[in-house]
């Protein structure tokens, strides 16, 4: 008698897949650059000194939204690598011709899920800095087990680190901010670089994007949260 595998556990989702269609110009630059500035999971591990053709200080950010802040600090930081994960196709679109209209070298992209990503293809104490900017705050009670900061996720992401990286993170929601300080506080192997309990004022390298500016017309405040890697 042959034995049947248990069923997988559905995993919750921490996005919606929303269907927005890549304009003619993100698409055109998909096309012209993903070849060479995308990276594939089916790849498996990837190595960043081959990818980069350089030994440098790797940051990786997590849900990159339309690819304007991530590809800035690729610019004004010419001597770290950076690698963004975003599921959605038409942000990817637009990352890639930012980077192609600025010449970027030190940029890559993943247009997949990141948890598949990080499972797979990024090493273990590799990177120098993780960011996790605005994540979706699932803000209605029910649906908040969503929420991508999560106990279980964030030693994923500290497994990623080297041992001084730092995990950043950032949100407009202060329900998601209690949220996120009650779980970095108490991940094991990590240490609040503002002091126990404490937020962090918005470190220079991230810039300022769109929507943060309306948020901070309409009145909205931003934490960040900086923790580093200490085992």
């Amino acid at each position: 008698m042959t034995e049947q595998a248990a069923p997988m556990r559905r995993r919750i989702k921490s996005f919606v897949l929303r269907t927005g269609r890549m304009t003619d110009g993100q698409k055109r630059a998909y096309d012209i650059n993903f070849t060479s500035l995308g990276l594939k999971r089916a790849n498996g591990p990837v190595n960043f000194a081959e990818v980069f053709d350089r030994q440098a200080p790797t940051v990786l950010e997590i849900g990159f939204g339309m690819g304007d802040s991530l590809a800035e600090m690729a610019i004004q930081a010419p001597e770290l690598n950076f690698i963004g994960i975003e599921v959605h196709t038409p942000g990817v679109g637009r990352l890639m011709y930012l980077a192609e209209q600025a010449g970027l070298k030190n940029l890559r992209a993943y247009c997949d899920d990141a948890v598949e990503v990080l499972a797979h293809c990024i090493p273990d104490n590799s990177l120098n800095r993780i960011q996790v900017y605005f994540p979706d705050p699932w803000h209605k009670a029910r649906h908040q087990k969503r929420r991508l900061i999560q106990a279980e996720f964030v030693q994923v992401l500290r497994s990623k680190l080297a041992v001084g990286g730092v995990l950043h993170l950032a949100t407009d929601w202060e329900n998601y901010a209690e949220h996120m300080m009650e779980v970095m506080s108490a991940a094991e192997g990590y240490q609040n670089d503002a002091g126990p309990e404490q937020y962090s004022p918005k470190p220079d390298f991230r810039p300022n994007t769109k929507f943060e500016k309306r948020g901070e017309r309409l009145g909205h405040g931003v934490w960040d949260l900086l923790f580093s890697k200490i085992s």
